[in-house]
C-alpha cells in the first residue's frame, strides 16, 4: 500500500525544461507558468508563435514601382517564419533544438533552428532621452531597492543604463536575483517599470513610451548641446537680439563669442559666464548636473552669469537666455547699472525658442535586450558548436530574436542585442533558477546545415510545424526578419 505522499509524487510529473526540475503536479503549472501537468503529460503553458506576412492577414502594400505583378517584396524572403516563442528549451543542453524546420524560399532549401535560451548571461541596455540628471556615472540603479544595473556613459541627449548581468542574477542574494529577473523580464516585454538611481532621480522605463524622471513625464530630447544649438540658429537671433546663451549641463554656448557670432560679425556685448571656458562661446560646467535648465541644477539662468563688463556693454543690450530643449527660455534688458532685467520676450524670439522645441525630437525610452548564445545552446543547432560561431561571422547563418533583427557583435562568441519593440508581444519567459528565457533563431541554407555538422535527422518540413497543435500564428511587420536565399 502506497502512502499518501508517495502516491502524490507518483502523481506528479517532472519537467526537465530547465535546471530547477520541477515536480509539477496535475492541472497545475511549474514554477515559471511556461509548462504544465494536462493529464500526465507535460505541455506547454504558452503556444509556439509562427509569423506570417502582413498581406497574408489583409495588410495593405504602398508600390514603388509600376510593376505589375509586383508582390511587394524589396529582397525575396519567406512568407511564412517559425519563431523560437514557446517553442521550448534544449536543457539538460545535450538535445536537439526543438524545432529544426526546413522551407524553400526562391528554390533554394533554408533550414531554421529555434530553441528559447535561458539565459543567466544577460542584460538590458536602457536610453533615456533627457536632458535631466538621472545620477551620476557607476551609480547603482535599484528596483524594489535591490541592486539590479548603474548608470553608464551618457550618450547625445540621452541618459544610458547598463541593468541586469550574471552578478546581479546570481551573484547577490535570493532577493536581488529575483528582482533582477523580474525587472528585465518586464522591460523586455515592454511593461512599465520603476527604478531609482542612488545619488539621483526615481525613473520609470517603459521601451517606446516616455521617460517619467521624478514624476514628470519628459516631451523632447534636446536638439543639441548648447554650442551646437547656437550654430543651428545663429541666423535666426541675427539682427533680432544682442546676445544669445544657450544653457547646458555639458557645454553652454555664447552667441557673440561663438564662432558662429563671429562669422555674422556680432559684436562683444561683455557678458562673463562663470565657469570653464573651453573654446570661444563655449562653457563647461557652468553648473552642477540636475533637473533644471538644460540638464543643470539651476532655476534662475542668471546664477550662471557674472557681471558685464561696462567698456563694452551698453544700456538696453538685449539678451536672450533658453536651454536645449526650448523648455526653459528669458528674455533680458540691461538696465542703467548694466544688470539683467527680465522683459516680455519678443514675438520673433518666441518662435526661434518654438523652433528650437520643434527640432527637438520626441523623448523615448529605448531597451535592447543583450545576451550570448552559450556553447550549450549551441550545441542545439550543430554537434560541433564552434562551426555555428564561425557560419554566424561569415554571413552565412542569420540571427534573430522572435522574428525580429538583431546585431551580432564583433569577436568572440554570439553576443547580440536585439529591441524588444520590434518582437512580439509576451515573446520572454523566465525559469527561477533565475535566469530569463528568450526567443533565438538560426536561419541558413540546408546545404551549409550539413556542412557545419547540424542536426539533420531533426529536421521538419514548415508544413508540418504549421499545422500542429498549439501553434499562434501572427501578422510579421518586420523588414529583415529571415535569411535570403
Amino acid at each position: 500500500m502506497v502512502t499518501e505522499t508517495t502516491s502524490a509524487v507518483i502523481d506528479k510529473i517532472r519537467c526537465d525544461a530547465c535546471p530547477v526540475m520541477c515536480y509539477i503536479k496535475p492541472g497545475a503549472a511549474g514554477a515559471c507558468d511556461r509548462y504544465a501537468n494536462h493529464d500526465g503529460k507535460l505541455v506547454r503553458v504558452d503556444p509556439h508563435v509562427i509569423l506570417e506576412r502582413t498581406v497574408s492577414h489583409g495588410g495593405k502594400l504602398v508600390p514603388f514601382s509600376r510593376t505589375e505583378d509586383w508582390d511587394g517584396k524589396i529582397v525575396h524572403e519567406p512568407s511564412t517564419f517559425v519563431t523560437a516563442i514557446g517553442a521550448g528549451t534544449t536543457y539538460p543542453d545535450y538535445k536537439p533544438a526543438p524545432f529544426i524546420v526546413s522551407a524553400e524560399v526562391d528554390g533554394v532549401d533554408m533550414v531554421t533552428v529555434v530553441t528559447e535560451g535561458i539565459f543567466s548571461y544577460c542584460g538590458i541596455k536602457v536610453k533615456i532621452d533627457t536632458d535631466r540628471y538621472l545620477g551620476p556615472e557607476t551609480a547603482t540603479v535599484r528596483a524594489q531597492g535591490e541592486a539590479v544595473g548603474h548608470v553608464t556613459t551618457s550618450e547625445y541627449g540621452s541618459q544610458m543604463l547598463s541593468l541586469g548581468g550574471v552578478h546581479h542574477l546570481t551573484g547577490g542574494s535570493k532577493k536581488e536575483g529575483r528582482v533582477t529577473c523580474d525587472t528585465l523580464m518586464d522591460l523586455a516585454n515592454c511593461k512599465a517599470v520603476e527604478l531609482t538611481i542612488d545619488g539621483g532621480a526615481t525613473v520609470v522605463v517603459q521601451a517606446g513610451q516616455p521617460p517619467i524622471v521624478n514624476g514628470v513625464k519628459e516631451e523632447r530630447m534636446r536638439v543639441g548641446c548648447g554650442s551646437a544649438t547656437i550654430g543651428m540658429f545663429a541666423k535666426q537671433w541675427h539682427g533680432k537680439v544682442d546676445e544669445v546663451v544657450v544653457v547646458d549641463d555639458h557645454i553652454t554656448g555664447v552667441l557673440s563669442e561663438h564662432q558662429a557670432g563671429k562669422l555674422l560679425d556680432i559684436p562683444d556685448t561683455g557678458i562673463k559666464m562663470k565657469g570653464r571656458r573651453s573654446t570661444p562661446g563655449r562653457y563647461f560646467q557652468v553648473a552642477d548636473p540636475g533637473t533644471g535648465w538644460g540638464g543643470t541644477n539651476i532655476s534662475d539662468p542668471l546664477s550662471i552669469l557674472g557681471p558685464f563688463d561696462a567698456k563694452e556693454a551698453k544700456p538696453g543690450l538685449t539678451m536672450l537666455m533658453v536651454s536645449t530643449t526650448g523648455e526653459h527660455s528669458s528674455y533680458y534688458v540691461l538696465d542703467e547699472a548694466l544688470k539683467p532685467v527680465e522683459t516680455e520676450m519678443p514675438a520673433d524670439l518666441k518662435f526661434s525658442v518654438e523652433r528650437i522645441q520643434e527640432n527637438c525630437e520626441p523623448a523615448l525610452c529605448t531597451v535592447l535586450f543583450m545576451a550570448g548564445a552559450g556553447g550549450s545552446l549551441r550545441a542545439g543547432v550543430t554537434d560541433n558548436p564552434v562551426r555555428l560561431t564561425r557560419s554566424v561571422k561569415d554571413a552565412l547563418t542569420r540571427v534573430t530574436s522572435g522574428g525580429a533583427p538583431v546585431y551580432v557583435w564583433p569577436g568572440g562568441g554570439i553576443t547580440y542585442m536585439v529591441d524588444v519593440t520590434q518582437m512580439p508581444s509576451g515573446a520572454f519567459g523566465y525559469v527561477p533558477t533565475p535566469a530569463l528565457v528568450a526567443p533565438i533563431e538560426f536561419t541558413m541554407k540546408l546545404t551549409d546545415y550539413a556542412a557545419l555538422g547540424g542536426h539533420m535527422d531533426y529536421v521538419k518540413p514548415l508544413s508540418e510545424v504549421q499545422n500542429g497543435e498549439d501553434v499562434r500564428q501572427l501578422s510579421w511587420q518586420n523588414p529583415i526578419p529571415g535569411p535570403r536565399a
